[in-house]
């Protein structure tokens, strides 16, 4: 008879073969994936296993998995079951922000947040400040996909009543920056210094003051445990702006940071996975 599981069993949701453009999302997987095998019995799975393998393990890890909206049906069964069951699942599903789709920026913008300004009505447009374009994209889009940039003559024009799409001013920034959380504490951030080339980053040296701006966001989302990604552009005038809160799947760029950096950042997921093991 095999001996009985003596270590916990975890469900690491990944597409290996997910085609982003200047990222390899299955290198880092595959490599994330193995610096935790040390602790449990890991196996990976396509999103669209997901929902049928949960009940065969004690958590589930969603990492590199992909836009949604490719998947949308399983990924709605995936939170049905995940929620019936009790299942539990990291990050866990009570994100606020793109795990909940885009209707954060909206609120966001409207409480006065540090955000790029985003309406999802015409009756709002007069909330933007005016811009020679704008940018409009799906509230359930991810990945850039759908994404128009109009001129406001080409924007009066748009019939979005329906609160499906998001309006923003394009914004002429000077670079874009993202800082990686675990747990709410902030682990490393990168940049993008071309904004021609959003994908090249490297690392950035956090301000207190950039630190706090990103702090704010995450403590927002209210997660106790999961990982989070704070997107932002500096403005020319040297603010910076949410572009977008992920915490659903975000890339994490590991191949980017030092190996110090990395160290750290796995020794803060593991501690986060047993968290939400022990929940």
């Amino acid at each position: 008879m095999p001996a009985p599981f003596t270590r916990p069993r975890l469900l690491y949701v990944t597409d290996l073969t997910y085609p982003a453009q200047g990222r390899r999302y299955g290198d880092e997987d595959v490599e994330l994936s193995a610096r935790l095998r040390d602790e449990w019995d890991v196996a990976l799975c396509h999103p669209l296993d997901a929902a049928a393998l949960l009940d065969a393990f004690d958590l589930c890890l969603v990492r590199n998995s992909g836009p949604v909206i490719h998947y949308q049906d399983a990924y709605d069964a995936f939170r049905e079951v995940s929620l019936r069951t009790g299942a539990r699942i990291h990050n866990p599903l009570t994100g606020r922000a793109d795990m909940a789709g885009k209707q954060y920026l909206v609120d966001l913008a409207a409480d006065g947040f540090p955000v790029i300004p985003t309406v999802d009505r015409r009756t709002d447009l007069g909330r933007l400040p005016e811009a020679p374009r704008y940018v409009v994209k799906p509230k359930a889009g991810a990945d850039s996909i759908g994404l128009e940039i109009l001129d406001r003559a080409d924007l009066d024009t748009l019939a979005f009543d329906d609160g499906t799409l998001l309006v923003q001013p394009h914004v002429d920034f000077r670079y874009e920056v993202s800082f990686y959380f675990v747990d709410r504490v902030l682990q490393y951030a990168l940049h993008a210094p071309d904004p021609e080339r959003r994908w090249e980053l490297r690392p950035y040296e956090a301000t207190d003051a950039d630190r706090g701006f990103a702090q704010r966001f995450a403590d927002w989302n209210t997660l106790e445990h999961g990982i989070q990604r704070v997107d932002a552009c500096r403005t020319r005038d040297g603010d910076l702006l949410l572009v977008e809160l992920e915490d659903l799947n975000p890339y994490l760029s590991l191949s980017l940071v030092p190996e110090e950096t990395r160290d750290r950042f796995v020794t803060a997921l593991r501690g986060s996975l047993r968290a939400v093991l022990e929940s």
